[in-house]
């Protein structure tokens, strides 16, 4: 017994050592295959391509779709250029002649730069394609020894103008490669590589990497995962584009997708657009500008809804207090009038957000008076910077409740007279639907440092402004406006509802308000009480059509229908 006993312990060592080895070989050939796979590509190419010294290398930006799947928006691929070795060159006209069935060059220039056979390096062609890469390789493999292959790295955004403004660019500053605009600037220490020096241990990486994550700076190199959702942020383009900029002529169009709980942004989008892979070729660099961050204006209408908060907030209104609309008021010897210059008598103030009228909200902001209504407009944050994460973020201006006059504040209570950004105002507008609460807008979602320590972002700053009792009022009040004024009524969903309001506003031209230049103005979120998104659309001077609710409000459904159904959303009446 103990004999067999003994047997079979040496089968068991026998048989366990056979699995570890198997374990090991396996481990190593994943770790060949998968992560090492193109350094023995590169060895495979290294006999036909000479690297480049300090070769150009990133971090890699990441969207996620909904299910949680990386997907890249902006990495580094092989970039190769095709040079000559004249010292070597027997017949420079047959050899050009040989190189134009393949890759495109000026054969004089290719003649000039042969004659020399001093020269060892004359570079003929850059960014082969990998057709043209692969052809070069056959004739050097043929024995045509005066041509090489240098093989660098090069900047790739694979969606093309998808979230270019988003995502910027990057390119020379004169002396170094770095980030341009977006987060490609924003977060260019992050996504710059010092070096691909290799001979650092595992250990000494994991150890330092660890320590990294406990900064919260972006000094430290690693990827950046965004909170974009391609599949949305393709719509909002597309939407945006086609049935705002171009159906209406518009000198421009932009959008934002946010979930208002949190701040983070699903999509954000201006048109025109550009492409980042061919940002050089643009003629007017204003282009690259993300208008929705640095940009300011006079947002209308869709303000009208902080005003009502605001006054409901603090007690001085409700939704069933009336007033007498006589379709004007005169402050500082100034008329100012509803829309369409006509009163409507005794009404409450629900009719001020169904109708859009001027009137109602100069009574609000009468109610409030001007040290509290300023304090609202303040603590909404719309002059001051929101600190979502890309650059040249603008801040708004509140400067007319700086003056005494009432003229200026009564403007400031339907959106003229004071400017901010798109991005400042969605983040108000949000404090609306979501309890109350200013939170920060966000398109990065974590930093991923490798070795499986992201480094996530962290809600700060969020401060209450409303009660969570004039969240649900206001929510309930912009819902009436869909169910029962907005296109007339004629856009309620029958099992969700939406809580929106349109605006219009006069554009400046030379100082002065325009009586033909208006931006239109969309906001809304759903569900109404439980809001998983919110809204922000906007059209610059578009053509054909008077009022915001008529250009915006059947993209804005559009928008709504897909998002509900794209992330299923149960219905909630």
């Amino acid at each position: 017994m103990k004999g067999n006993a003994g047997h079979l312990s040496n089968i068991w060592v026998l048989n366990t050592g056979i699995l570890l080895i198997a374990i090991v070989l396996v481990g190593k050939l994943g770790y060949v295959q998968i992560e090492k796979g193109d350094v023995y590509q590169d060895i495979a190419l290294r006999q036909y391509t000479l690297p480049v010294d300090g070769a150009f290398d990133r971090g890699t930006i990441f969207f996620e779709e909904k299910t949680g799947r990386k997907i890249s928006a902006a990495t580094v691929i092989p970039d190769y250029t095709l040079s000559i070795d004249p010292s070597k060159i027997t017949d420079a006209n047959a050899l050009a002649d040989k190189l134009l069935s393949i890759v495109s060059f000026d054969k004089a220039d290719f003649l000039v730069k042969a004659s020399n056979p001093k020269d060892r390096d004359k570079e003929i062609a850059k960014h082969l394609t990998d057709q043209q890469v692969s052809a070069l390789t056959d004739l050097q493999g043929n024995g045509e020894t005066d041509i090489f292959l240098k093989k660098n790295k090069a900047r790739f955004y694979p969606g093309g103008k998808t979230a270019a403004h988003i995502l910027g660019f990057v390119g020379s500053n004169g002396t170094t490669i770095t980030g341009q605009y977006g987060l490609e600037r924003y977060y260019n220490e992050t996504l710059t590589r010092s070096s691909n020096n290799s001979s650092s241990t595992f250990f000494a990486d994991l150890f330092m990497k660890a320590g990294s994550t406990l900064v919260s700076d972006n000094s430290q190199e690693g990827d950046i995962v965004t909170t974009i959702e391609p599949t949305v942020q393709g719509m909002l383009e597309r939407v945006l584009n086609d049935e705002v900029y171009k159906k209406y002529s518009a000198a421009g169009a932009m959008g934002i997708i946010m979930d208002p709980q949190n701040g983070e942004i699903y999509a954000m989008a201006a048109t025109p657009a550009f492409d980042p892979n061919s940002f050089s070729k643009e003629k007017d660099p204003s282009v690259f500008m993300n208008p929705l961050v640095e940009g300011s204006y006079e947002m209308g209408s869709i303000m009208k809804p902080l005003t009502i908060a605001a006054g409901i907030d603090a007690g001085v209104i409700t939704a069933s207090t009336t007033y007498d609309d006589q379709g004007f008021r005169i402050f500082n010897g100034k008329t100012i009038s509803n829309y369409d210059g006509k009163g409507r008598g005794i009404i409450p103030i629900q009719q001020v957000l169904n109708q859009s009228l001027n009137t109602g909200t100069m009574f609000t902001m009468e109610r409030l008076g001007h040290k509290l209504f300023q304090s609202y407009f303040k603590a909404y944050g719309l002059d001051q910077e929101t600190g979502i994460d890309l650059p040249n973020e603008a801040v708004g201006s509140l400067k007319n409740l700086d003056k005494p006059q009432d003229v200026g504040y009564a403007t400031a209570s339907f959106g003229q007279g004071i400017t901010t950004t798109p991005i400042e105002t969605i983040r108000a507008l949000a404090t609306l639907g979501n309890g109350g609460v200013l939170v920060t807008p966000h398109v990065v979602k974590e930093t991923d440092y490798g070795l499986g320590l992201p480094l996530s972002f962290v809600p700060g700053g969020e401060k209450r402004v409303l009660k969570k009792e004039t969240s649900q009022e206001i929510s309930r009040m912009l819902t009436v406006v869909v169910d029962k004024a907005l296109l007339e009524g004629t856009v309620k969903q029958e099992h969700y509802s939406i809580a929106a309001k349109t605006g219009t506003a006069q554009e400046v031209v030379n100082g002065k308000y325009s009586d033909t230049d208006f931006m239109h103005t969309f906001f809304g979120y759903f569900p109404s009480y439980d809001p998983k998104f919110i809204v922000l659309l906007i059209a610059k001077n578009p053509r054909g059509e008077e009022f915001g609710s008529h250009t915006l409000t059947a993209p804005f459904i559009e928008i709504t229908k897909f998002l509900l159904n794209y992330y299923e959303i149960p219905p909630d009446r």
